[in-house]
């Protein structure tokens, strides 16, 4: 009996962009193309754009092996994002309905997620109509958060590169720090992401070493934070030395539940998944320290830097990224459907991974925290453990491939023509 021809594959990207976001769909097309699929389309902005049916064949984009290593060193989603929420397949059926025509209209045999918690939530949501009408499609999410809180993996890719640079950046302003001699002190407040967990901003930690001190303080968003006991540690430690750097997650919040961001200027803005957007944290406590302490403070706030930064990507994050795109292309083509690829770690030194299969309902909408015993008593810095944790995430260099000096990346032509 002769073998059924394969069809298509098409691909969208969803949530905060990274710097390996990129790479995880290199995996996709490459593994795909191998596999004997025909065309593989690109949904541009994601779920969102799918349904306007704004696609293109990635064939069209991708001619060369350097196209496609231009794609891995490129940060930002490629086909662009959206922060769209499918909604419950009994509240709005003649919207899966459309979904699926355009799919079938595509001749498309497996679809790949690449995104975080909330793109999950849509791979689980299309799988279980897909079994609802008995569709053959097999959908399958590839794991991508600079968050790091995707639950039933080791690690997320993007995770690796964003940490790479939080770590980076923050030894570089205690650097900067050091150099000035204030009469009465400074007090440096670095915001870093992570709305519900704290492991972006406990990857500030790896900038202590030989040559650096390292952040004074790092507060998570998994412990209440107490704003008197901050500024309390902020005077403390001025009376020790001259530049004081604490790092803070944009999440943190009063034991109450109250976002500190929120007790600043707050746009108030919610996503579609009702997220409070965070920030100004770093700032807000910057104006108390500076009126309880007397003392100058600055207030550094990361935010797209920590996701965008190819330029300090980790090369372990880049390639891990690129195989856990390749293995959601070879889990549908071996007919998994509400599946996502994990990473499951096998050893820290030296450092091993090998790749397993996850049901998605477990996984959307769940977030992974940084365990309580990887923090310390006071709540004010991580341990060990954590460090040894990360580090291997933060190794090796990706060279950007440059053009008179500044780092080239892929781009659609025509891109907004498109829309």
């Amino acid at each position: 009996m002769a073998q059924e021809k394969k069809r298509n594959v098409i691909v969208g990207q969803s949530g905060g962009p990274t710097a390996a976001i990129n790479s995880s769909l290199a995996g996709v097309y490459h593994a795909a193309k191998n596999l004997g699929y025909q065309h593989v389309y690109g949904m541009l902005h994601g779920i969102q754009g799918m349904l306007e049916k704004r696609f293109i064949d990635l064939a069209d984009h991708l001619k060369t092996g350097l196209d496609l290593e231009l794609l891995k060193r490129t940060p930002s989603a490629y086909l662009g994002s959206c922060r769209y929420k499918l909604p419950e397949i009994n509240d709005d059926k003649d919207l899966y309905e459309k979904l699926f025509a355009i799919l079938d209209e595509l001749e498309i045999d497996v679809f790949i997620y690449i995104g975080g918690n909330d793109s999950m939530d849509t791979i689980k949501k299309l799988a279980d109509y897909g079994i609802i009408t008995g569709s053959k499609i097999r959908f399958v999410g590839s794991p991508k958060t600079i968050d790091n809180d995707l639950a039933y993996t080791d690690h997320t890719p993007g995770f690796g590169s964003a940490a790479k640079y939080i770590a980076t950046s923050v030894k570089e302003v205690i650097r900067d720090g050091w150099s000035l001699e204030l009469s009465k002190g400074q007090v440096v407040i670095i915001e870093i992401m992570g709305r519900d967990a704290g492991w972006l901003t406990g990857s500030a930690a790896l900038a202590k070493g030989e040559d650096c001190d390292g952040a004074d303080a790092i507060y998570l968003p998994e412990l209440p934070f107490d704003v008197n006991a901050f500024v309390t540690k902020c005077k403390e430690l001025l009376r020790k030395k001259n530049c004081v750097v604490m790092c803070v997650s944009e999440g943190i919040h009063t034991e109450d539940g109250t976002y500190i961001s929120e007790m600043g200027n707050s746009n108030g803005f919610i996503d579609a998944f009702g997220h409070k957007q965070l920030t100004g944290t770093a700032r807000y406590l910057s104006e108390i320290v500076a009126r309880e302490c007397g003392c100058k403070t600055r207030a550094v706030e990361f935010s797209t830097l920590q996701r965008a930064a190819s330029h300090c990507a980790s090369r372990t994050d880049i390639e891990e990224a690129f195989e856990c795109g390749a293995a959601s292309v070879k889990a549908a083509d071996e007919g998994d459907s509400g599946m996502m690829p994990v990473m499951v770690r096998t050893s820290d030194d030296p450092y091993k991974i090998t790749t397993d299969i996850k049901d998605v309902h477990k996984i959307a909408n769940a977030v992974k925290l940084v365990p309580r015993e990887w923090v310390n008593e006071e709540g004010t810095y991580v341990t060990e453990e954590f460090l040894r944790y990360v580090r291997p995430l933060i190794q090796g260099d990706v060279d950007p491939i440059t053009v008179d000096g500044i780092p080239r990346h892929l781009y659609v032509p025509g891109y907004h023509e498109l829309l």
